[in-house]
């Protein structure tokens, strides 16, 4: 599940302003600013990180699960290898 620290990586990556990622994903400013002060995965409805990743997901980026090195964020690889633009 999304955490807060990979939400403020994606938006960084993106250059998304919190607004630009309400309108994208349809959740309010005001709960994406919440969520992104949380440590680990924020307690909010299901809904809202599920949203905001399939935002962030349609963006090109990818989420990395926690496997001892940290989560993070990476720009989503093509098929053929190189990396989708933004």
């Amino acid at each position: 599940m999304l955490t807060g620290s990979q939400m403020r990586m994606a938006r960084g990556y993106l250059r998304w302003s919190v607004k630009e990622l309400a309108e994208a994903s349809g959740v309010s400013g005001t709960t994406i600013k919440r969520m992104e002060e949380s440590d680990g995965v924020p307690k909010s409805i299901a809904d809202n990180l599920i949203a905001i990743q399939r935002a962030f997901e349609a963006a090109g980026l990818e989420f990395i699960p926690e496997n001892g090195g940290g989560a993070g964020v990476r720009v989503r690889t093509r098929r053929d290898g190189t990396r989708e633009e933004h």
